[in-house]
């Protein structure tokens, strides 16, 4: 069975305290195995999960402010020590290149591992992938950073009880989703006679930002939104004035977008209490709520289950 989850390795902002770790978060889904924005201690938060540096296929950078971007040397190096046998790509804002190239040597160390580097050279840029497009959205910050979105294809549901009706089973299956239609008998019976739409599972990751359109087309019908919620809506003008978004604001770029679980992350050190970021969300959004803790798993919602008609 295919895999859809959230591993968080770290949730505090520009400074870690002692129950938050830097920034740091796993998407499994299906063979992708994606870290995004692996801040400083995100190589040992690993080893309290099961996802090891190996499983990595990808590596997402949404900018290159330390917190978000500390951890990449040791695990690069990581690779390159458990000699990973395959390609691993790395994505990042292309205007942050030097950054990158420092943070990838940036100390001695015996390079086995192959990085596939495709920047993120625009808003809108697209990567494929097996399992569907991997989008890059530009967003609000004092340097460039870019949110991504994971989105499969919409497919269609076989509905066992028209199949039977028209007698099509086995390989006939098969053949009617590949093709469209089968002819039986000098009646053709198309894949829409049998089948609903079963639209494609959406997963958005949106750091460091303040309100912008790049928020909400990253946001737009997310199955999981994993969005940074830094204070509380007493600072919205700090937050505002250094690109960050409030627990409020994301709670409602949530309830405006259809967001069915929405993870709130990054908070500031100045919180003691993760209750108070919960409280405020829940003043605009009564979706399925989630206040990231550190090495907790986070699962992608079950598909909507569509109506037969």
């Amino acid at each position: 069975m295919s895999m859809r989850e959230l591993v968080v390795l770290g949730t505090a902002s520009q400074a870690p305290t002692r129950a938050r770790n830097h920034n740091g978060y796993v998407l499994r889904w299906d063979d992708e195995v994606i870290l995004f924005d692996p801040g400083e201690g995100s190589q040992r938060q690993l080893l309290h999960t099961t996802v090891t540096a190996t499983d990595l296929t990808r590596i997402c950078i949404t900018h290159f402010h330390g917190d978000h971007c500390l951890g990449l040397p040791g695990t690069i190096q990581r690779l390159s020590l458990d000699r990973v046998s395959r390609p691993v790509a790395v994505h990042f804002p292309a205007e942050g290149a030097e950054y990158f190239a420092r943070l990838r040597h940036a100390s001695s160390f015996y390079e086995t591992a192959e990085l596939a580097v495709t920047p993120i050279e625009a808003d809108g840029q697209r990567i494929a992938l097996r399992c569907g497009t991997l989008e890059a959205r530009r967003l609000r910050h004092p340097i460039d950073t870019y949110g991504y979105r994971l989105v499969e294809p919409d497919g269609c549901r076989m509905l066992p009880e028209r199949l039977a009706a028209y007698g099509i089973e086995g390989p006939a299956v098969g053949e009617l989703q590949r093709v469209g239609h089968l002819d039986l008998d000098g009646h053709r019976v198309t894949r829409d006679e049998v089948s609903v739409p079963r639209p494609g599972q959406r997963f958005a990751f949106v750091m460091d930002t303040g309100l912008c359109d790049g928020v909400y087309a990253l946001a737009e019908q997310a199955d999981l939104l994993v969005i940074e919620s830094t204070f509380l809506e007493s600072e919205a003008a700090l937050a505002a004035e250094v690109g960050h978004l409030t627990a409020g604001q994301a709670a409602r770029v949530a309830a405006e977008s259809g967001v069915r679980r929405l993870v709130l992350t990054h908070f500031s050190q100045r919180y003691a209490d993760p209750r108070r970021f919960a409280d405020e969300a829940r003043a605009h959004f009564d979706g399925d709520l989630v206040i990231a803790e550190d090495l907790t798993t986070v699962q992608v919602p079950p598909r909507r289950v569509p109506s037969a008609g």
